[in-house]
């Protein structure tokens, strides 16, 4: 059948021309098999109809499960979105913050670093300003060492050095002399009985014993001397010849240059014949050329004194100036000693506090040299 197939093909004619078929033996029954071609055609038409139907109901189906689908995944999209909203939200305020703690962290740092810039600035200064004034003070010990060391090798109790320390020279023999100035005074029997029974010896030649007692006592003190008070050996000192030495009649004055003294900041200083005048704390006070502040009593006033940097100055007799300087060079000697300026034998330093007491002594009792 393929064979007379493709013979027919072969022989079929050219496009536009119809071919007369002969009808075949069994023509007559034709129309039934048309018929039951015809049954056939209904019967499948109505099943392609059912299956368009079918195919539409499923893709009907299709769409709404679709459309539910994606629904539900625009519905989980939409919480995702405005989680995300709500996280970037929160990340741009995270964001506004930590700029904001960094710059006020920025701004807190630049202050403080300007601070600590000053800060050192400033300490700068006042260290090397501490500095220049540590060098002035050094040289300036170093100079009055070096002066203190000469003083005390050239000079001993028993030969001071007046010319290096004319502070330490003793009153002794000026006081001989004004007494005996005084016995010429009166009448000349009596001068020439006192010149033949009473003979000066020097000071040099005077008999000297060590008080037991007073010697333990500085003994005692040379161990770790100090300037308190506590001490018996200075008690004694103050009780005996410093309290008295400084006891004058305005008592409050007096208790200022005892301060004073101690803390070795009085000034004495000569009183010039044409010095301007000072601004004072009132004229009875301070008193004057003709009146002395301490003793209130109408004196000669060749001295004054300033008591630390007050810038007051108060006029002196000459008494009151031997009592003060011998007071103040008591405590000279003593911190020297203090300080560990004077090399000499224990005996030999407590001869020179003896000396000074004998100073105090006479001081008080009114004695003082000439040249005051």
């Amino acid at each position: 059948s393929q064979a007379n197939f493709e013979e027919d093909s072969q022989e079929q004619p050219a496009v536009g021309h119809w071919k007369t078929l002969m009808p075949s033996k069994g023509s007559k029954e034709e129309p039934e098999t048309g018929c039951q071609d015809a049954g056939g055609g209904d019967e499948t038409q109505s099943t392609e109809q059912l299956n368009v139907s079918r195919l539409r109901s499923s893709s009907v189906e299709i769409r709404e499960k679709g459309s539910e689908f994606l629904k539900e995944e625009l519905h989980k999209a939409q919480k995702e979105l405005k989680l995300k909203d709500k996280e970037c939200e929160r990340l741009s305020k995270v964001r506004e913050q930590l700029e904001q703690e960094l710059e006020e962290l920025t701004a807190s740092l630049f202050e403080e670093a300007h601070k600590m810039v000053r800060e050192a600035n400033t300490k700068q200064a006042a260290s090397e300003k501490q500095l220049r004034e540590a060098r002035g003070k050094i040289d300036m010990l170093q100079a009055e060492v070096t002066a203190l060391k000469t003083l005390v090798i050239t000079s001993t109790p028993s030969s001071p050095n007046r010319e290096l320390h004319p502070q330490l020279q003793s009153p002794s023999k000026a006081v001989f002399r004004k007494g005996h100035g005084r016995n010429k005074s009166t009448s000349s029997a009596m001068v020439s009985a006192a010149s033949q029974n009473v003979t000066p010896e020097p000071v040099s030649h005077e008999c000297k014993e060590v008080d037991s007692i007073l010697f333990a006592e500085f003994q005692a003190w040379k161990e770790s001397p100090t300037l308190d008070k506590s001490s018996s050996f200075l008690n004694r000192i103050y009780q005996e010849d410093v309290g008295p030495c400084l006891d004058f009649t305005k008592q409050e004055l007096s208790e200022l240059v005892r301060v004073a003294v101690e803390k070795n900041t009085l000034t004495i200083e000569p009183v010039a014949s044409q010095t301007l005048p000072v601004v004072k704390v009132s004229g009875e006070e301070c008193g004057g050329p003709k009146k002395c502040a301490l003793s209130g009593l109408p004196r000669t006033c060749k001295h004054r004194i300033m008591l630390g940097d007050s810038g007051n100055y108060y006029y002196i007799s000459p008494s009151c100036r031997a009592r003060i300087t011998a007071v103040c060079n008591f405590f000279t000697y003593i911190r020297y000693i203090q300080q560990g300026l004077v090399r000499q034998d224990v005996e030999l330093m407590y001869w020179e506090v003896m000396r000074l007491r004998r100073e105090m002594s006479l001081a008080k009792l009114g004695f003082y040299p000439s040249e005051m």
